[in-house]
C-alpha cells in the first residue's frame, strides 16, 4: 500500500453560532487549504471529496453535502460522497479517504467533518443523538447516550473506586487545555473545589443524570475541522512536510449495550487501537500525545486502559498523579478534549487528528507536548459499538 500524509489542517471555532451547516464545511476546508498553501480550486488537483456529519440531512435537512462543498470549492470534478458513523463519522471519512489513496485511486483527498446541533433545544438534541441506540431495546425504552454513561460510570465507581472527584479532575485538567486553544468552545477555568464543594458544587455542577453532572458530559456544539490528505510518493509540489497517518483501526461491539459479556468493557476501544498500533509498528508506550473520546469525562479513564496507557482500574489513579496532564507521562486531550473543546458530532473525529498535527508540527504553542513524535486518536461512535483508532507521526 502507499503511504499517506496529511499535509493540510483546518479547524472553526467550536461552540455556538448562527452559521449554517455548509457555511461551516466550507470556512474549515478554506483554511485547510490555506495552511497547506494551496489554493482551491482545479489545479488543487484533489481527487475526493468526504464529508463527515451525523445531523447534516436529519436535523439541517441537507443531503449531498459533499457535493455541495465541492462545487463551492471549484473542485468538480472530483468525486465526493457523504459519511455517516454516529460520532465517529470523522475517522471513518479519514479512514476512507486514506484507503482511497493507500489503494491508488487518489493522490489527494479532503476530509472535513462538522455539524450544526445548536438551535433546536437541548431536548431536540439529545433525541437526535439518542437515535443511534437500537430502536426497539434502547431508544423506545427512553434511554439516552447520557443515561448510558451514567449507568456506566457507576459500575466503574463500584468496581474500580473511582470517585466524583476523579471525574472533577479530568474536567478541570482539560478545562486547563482548552484556555490554550483558541477553537475551544469553553475557555473557563474551573477548580476542583468548585465542581466537589456542597453549595457551590449544587449551583455551579448540578445533576444532569445520577451521578454525573454538569461539567462531567461535554457541551452541545456547531462546528467542522478539515485534512487534506496526500500520498506521500505524489506530494505534487506540495510545501507543507506531511505528517503520516501510520496506523488505522476500526472495531465494532454489540449494538445492544446490556447484550455485552463484560458492560464495563470497551472491547471496539481495546480492539481498534490494537489494530491501529499493529499496523504502525508500534506499542503503547511509544505514544507521546493522545486524543481520546471523552463526551462523558469516565470514558477518558476508561479508554485510557482499553488502549494500554495505564492497566485496568488504574486509569483514575493516573489522572490523581498528574500523569495524563501537560508535562506528565502521557498528555491526554490537550485540546481541551470534548469536554471543553467541544463536541460536533461528525467534526470531532477530524478534529481530533487536527490537534494531534498540530502537535507533531510543534504548534501547539502553550499546550505543546515536547518531543511528540507519535499521537493516538480515538474516536468513540454509540455507546462504543463503533470505534476508530488513529495513528500519526511525523517520522
Amino acid at each position: 500500500m502507499r503511504q499517506v500524509g496529511i499535509i493540510g489542517i483546518g479547524h472553526t471555532k467550536f461552540g455556538k453560532t448562527e452559521k449554517g451547516f455548509l457555511e461551516l464545511l466550507g470556512e474549515a476546508a478554506l483554511l485547510c487549504f490555506e495552511d497547506a498553501q494551496i489554493t482551491p480550486g482545479p489545479e488543487a488537483g484533489i481527487d475526493q471529496v468526504f464529508v463527515a456529519s451525523m445531523g447534516g440531512g436529519m436535523v439541517n435537512h441537507i443531503s449531498g453535502s459533499a457535493s455541495a462543498l465541492a462545487d463551492s470549492l471549484h473542485l468538480c470534478p472530483a468525486m465526493a460522497e457523504c459519511v455517516e458513523n454516529g460520532p465517529a463519522s470523522g475517522a471513518s471519512a479519514v479512514k476512507l479517504g486514506y484507503m482511497a489513496i493507500a489503494s491508488g485511486m487518489c493522490d489527494r483527498v479532503l476530509v472535513v467533518g462538522g455539524e450544526k446541533m445548536n438551535g433546536r433545544g437541548g431536548a431536540a438534541a439529545t433525541d437526535f443523538v439518542a437515535t443511534m441506540l437500537h430502536p426497539e431495546a434502547e431508544y423506545n425504552c427512553g434511554l439516552t447516550l447520557t443515561s448510558f454513561a451514567a449507568m456506566f460510570t457507576r459500575l466503574i465507581m463500584e468496581r474500580y473506586g473511582v470517585t466524583m472527584e476523579d471525574l472533577a479532575r479530568v474536567a478541570v485538567k482539560n478545562h486547563a487545555n482548552a484556555m490554550h486553544n483558541p477553537y475551544a468552545q469553553l475557555h473557563k477555568r474551573v477548580t476542583l473545589e468548585e465542581l466537589t464543594q456542597g453549595e457551590l458544587r449544587d449551583k455551579m455542577n448540578p445533576l444532569v443524570a445520577d451521578p454525573l453532572r454538569r461539567y462531567d458530559i461535554c457541551p452541545m456544539s456547531d462546528g467542522a475541522a478539515a485534512l487534506l490528505l496526500c500520498a506521500m510518493d505524489c506530494r505534487n509540489g506540495a510545501v507543507r512536510v506531511p505528517v503520516r497517518i501510520a496506523g488505522i483501526g476500526q472495531a465494532t461491539d454489540t449494538h445492544v449495550v446490556a447484550n455485552r459479556a463484560v458492560p464495563t468493557d470497551l472491547q471496539a476501544v481495546r480492539l481498534a487501537a490494537r489494530r491501529a498500533y499493529d499496523m504502525a509498528g508500534i506499542t503503547p508506550a511509544e505514544v507521546d500525545v493522545a486524543e481520546l473520546h471523552d463526551a462523558f469525562q469516565i470514558l477518558e479513564i476508561v479508554e485510557s486502559e482499553e488502549v494500554g496507557f495505564f492497566r485496568r482500574g488504574e486509569g483514575h489513579l493516573a489522572v490523581r498523579r498528574g500523569d495524563t496532564a501537560l508535562g506528565g507521562k502521557i498528555p491526554i486531550n490537550t485540546s481541551g478534549g470534548l469536554k471543553a473543546k467541544g463536541h460536533p458530532l461528525g467534526a470531532t473525529g477530524v478534529s481530533q487528528l487536527v490537534e494531534l498535527v498540530c502537535q507533531l508540527r510543534g504548534e501547539g504553542g502553550e499546550r505543546q507536548v515536547p518531543e511528540a513524535h507519535v499521537g493516538l486518536a480515538v474516536n468513540f461512535g454509540g455507546f462504543g459499538n463503533n470505534v476508530v483508532a488513529t495513528v500519526l507521526t511525523d517520522r
